[in-house]
């Protein structure tokens, strides 16, 4: 079984979309195996976002991400990054299609609902940040 990291965000959380993407999740044969809410530093969103430091949006992706709580988790199943990767849809939710994660709850490319990990290093990388190793 191969594990990753998706994180419901703040836009999402606040749409109280929590349970209803949690259920999407497993509905495709996701198990749950650790989940919690935070609410992000800027420290710990800068840090968590520090491949994009020199991007031009990183000073409004860490905002975005310490305006509200997050639920960082971790997911099981075969092929689980590239699977959840499909599953919720391009990065920016205006070319998502409906019935992806990212296409039902997000708004733009900001405001997309979730994250997840591209790879099963950074999936291990990210799920140690959240909940050690």
């Amino acid at each position: 079984m191969e594990r990753t990291l998706m994180i419901v965000k703040p836009d999402a959380v606040a749409k109280n979309a929590i349970g209803q993407i949690i259920a999407r999740v497993e509905s495709e044969g996701f198990v749950v195996r650790q989940l919690l809410m935070v609410e992000l530093s800027v420290e710990r969103a800068g840090d968590f976002y520090a491949v994009h430091r020199e991007r031009p949006f990183f000073g409004e992706l860490v905002e975005f991400m310490t305006s509200g709580p997050a639920v960082p988790m971790v997911l099981e199943r075969e092929n689980a990054v590239a699977h959840l990767r499909g599953y919720i849809g391009p990065t920016n939710s205006n070319e998502a299609p409906a019935g992806t994660i990212r296409g039902d709850f997000g708004t733009d490319v900001q405001f997309n609902a979730v994250h997840a990990s591209d790879s099963t290093a950074n999936a291990a990388i990210e799920s140690g940040f959240f909940f050690g190793e």
